[in-house]
């Protein structure tokens, strides 16, 4: 967790650190029984074996909109409500997204590796692909989905989106099925969001529908995509390429990705910037503070939906 958020709770709270502690086991046996609330990252699991062992746990604040680590299911049995910090980073995420698209699409670090390596004198880089003329599909049209959408207006690129139900405010094409998608277009930009209902979504039948011209971007989770089948696809030239900013178990990358020159691979930075992170970071202390206040929580996640008592 940022120092920030550790000295933002600090005055209004006392904190154990699990996250630090040399002994997580130990210190939860100790205090475990008071606690009332916990801050926990992205990558932290709160699962029913840790719900358990908090008897008086009434919040579980996560830092990032995505919150697949924290059974949010068992949380809603046990009365505990579950937040995360949505919209605050839908801005960056959706700039992140469109960058590193156009870095996959246009080859952009392998120009900049092929300038630094002396090679430019030896002659020109290759030509590349181009994003006019393609469809891009959105899997998950949800906040960050539609800003990537507003933004891929401008370039002038035809629009569609799959997710559980068709969105009538919007003017895109909608897909009942990722499968049919994947057929009608060239870039697939996934933005749903991890969990069981989509872990391995994107499998082979998938990436073979999308194609030789077709190119993945992730900016969600690395579980979503079926990483054995997406290094063989990009092996066998059944699709053209792949930029990803998510991996599925991170931070540990498959090698035969990075050995890949048509892959773009980032380091899970779609939120990554100083402004944005700290504004995820002060959601979270909002979070707490509110639900301790008495006012309830600010950002409580589906699963855990909360209203004020009579």
């Amino acid at each position: 967790m940022q120092p920030s958020v550790m000295e933002a709770l600090a005055p209004a709270f006392t904190l154990h650190r699990l996250d630090t502690a040399s002994d997580p086991d130990a210190l939860l046996a100790q205090v475990g029984g008071r606690i009332r609330g916990l801050a926990v990252n992205a990558h932290a699991p709160v699962d029913r074996a840790l719900l358990g062992r908090l008897p008086n746990l009434e919040i579980v604040s996560s830092f990032g909109v995505g919150y697949d680590t924290v059974d949010a299911v068992a949380a809603h049995e046990r009365g505990i409500v579950v937040t995360n910090t949505p919209d605050v980073l839908s801005d960056e995420v959706a700039d992140l997204a469109l960058g590193l698209l156009l870095a996959t699409v246009r080859q952009i670090p392998q120009a900049d590796r092929h300038l630094r390596a002396g090679l430019w004198p030896a002659g020109s880089f290759p030509l590349t692909a181009t994003l006019r003329g393609r469809t891009v599909g959105i899997l998950g049209l949800g906040r960050i989905g539609r800003a990537i959408a507003r933004r891929l207006e401008g370039f002038g690129v035809a629009i569609a989106y799959h997710g559980r139900r068709r969105q009538a405010d919007v003017p895109y094409a909608y897909h009942p099925t990722l499968l049919e998608m994947a057929r009608a277009v060239h870039v697939l930009m996934i933005v749903a969001p991890g969990g069981p209902e989509t872990n391995g979504i994107v499998d082979a039948g998938v990436l073979a529908a999308l194609g030789p011209d077709g190119i993945l971007i992730n900016v969600a989770r690395g579980s979503l995509v079926d990483e054995a089948a997406l290094v063989a696809a990009l092996q066998a030239g059944t699709i053209h390429s792949a930029g990803l900013d998510v991996f599925a178990r991170e931070p540990h990358v498959p090698a035969a990705l990075a050995a890949l020159d048509h892959t773009v691979l980032l380091p899970h930075v779609g939120s990554g910037s100083v402004h944005t992170r700290a504004a995820m970071g002060q959601l979270v202390v909002d979070n707490l503070i509110s639900w301790f206040s008495g006012k309830g929580p600010v950002t409580p996640v589906p699963e855990t939906p909360w209203s004020p008592g009579p």
